[in-house]
């Protein structure tokens, strides 16, 4: 990764930070998957005009939009909307371990010692976290956050496999055509009081609307799919530790949220299985003995 695409990759984590803690205020007046369609619903309408149909892989990204898009901010922004932003990035950096996990089931890749070590390091984090006191009441919460960011490793594998058919801002933009009538089908199913939410919203929910849908999803996953398409995954994950950083901050500075010690102490616990994960260098590959070939 050059400098150039290091510092666009820097705009990820913080832009989904930011997110986060503005998807918070938004789910105070939207329910989770509809919100989520409102979001995917603006990412496609400004960029579809401008990219082509990936006509060779559009039944792909019918499934990654399914699971990887609306199963997964299902289950993520449904936990977000029940506990504090500052825990549940936490928890969704569970993505990582995660990813290496199916990449060992699906690429049948050999992590290492280190990385299996960082794995159940990044778990054991999430588990010290879940059996505070003061998360007492919040376990549905962790294991649905949880659950949303194993689904989002499951959708970023699956689009690994494709990433080579088309650019970034393709990609987002046909996975949002796909997700967004997902996503609204799936609230008239599993929530409620749509239509009171979109009359009844105030500036503060329509405004974290446009910003997931035009910063977050347009402009961070568009610079997140780039980045991931002309690297490998190993060498972009690292700035993702970023997110919490950024994520608690911000938190902390616009909700007044205040994460409890023990929650930054596993907070941590889980940071240093992941860096275990991403940081660790890979092995280098056994040099071949070329056998000169025997020309009588």
């Amino acid at each position: 990764m050059n400098a150039r695409e290091f510092l666009l990759a820097l705009f990820v984590p913080l832009s989904w930070a930011l997110g986060f803690v503005v998807a918070k205020a938004g789910l105070e007046e939207f329910p989770p998957l509809l919100l989520m369609s409102i979001r995917f619903g603006i990412a496609a309408l400004v960029l579809v005009w401008f990219v082509p149909i990936p006509r060779n892989c559009l039944k792909d990204l019918f499934w990654i939009a399914l699971v990887g898009s609306t199963i997964q901010y299902g289950l993520t922004f449904t936990g977000l909307s029940l506990i504090d932003a500052s825990l549940a990035i936490i928890v969704v950096h569970l993505e990582v371990p995660s990813g290496v996990l199916l990449a060992i089931l699906v690429f049948r890749e050999r992590p290492g010692l280190l990385r299996i070590c960082g794995m159940v390091v990044s778990f054991l984090g999430v588990v010290l976290i879940a059996g505070l006191p003061d998360t007492e009441g919040q376990l549905l919460a962790i294991f649905l956050t949880g659950s949303g960011a194993v689904i989002w490793a499951v959708g970023q594998v699956m689009y690994k496999r494709i990433s080579d058919q088309l650019d970034g801002f393709t990609g987002i933009a046909w996975l949002g055509v796909l997700a967004a009538p997902q996503m609204l089908l799936g609230s008239f199913i599993f929530e409620e009081g749509q239509w009171e939410a979109v009359k009844q919203a105030t500036w503060i929910g329509w405004g974290s609307v446009a910003y997931l849908g035009l910063v977050m999803t347009v402009a961070g996953y568009g610079v997140w799919f780039t980045i991931l398409r002309r690297n490998p995954v190993s060498h972009v994950m690292p700035v993702l530790l970023l997110l919490p950083v950024f994520t608690i901050g911000f938190s902390v500075l616009l909700l007044g949220e205040r994460p409890s010690i023990g929650v930054l102490l596993g907070g941590l616990v889980v940071l240093a299985g992941v860096a275990m994960i991403v940081l660790v260098k890979p092995a280098p590959a056994p040099s071949k003995t070329v056998i000169p070939k025997d020309n009588r």
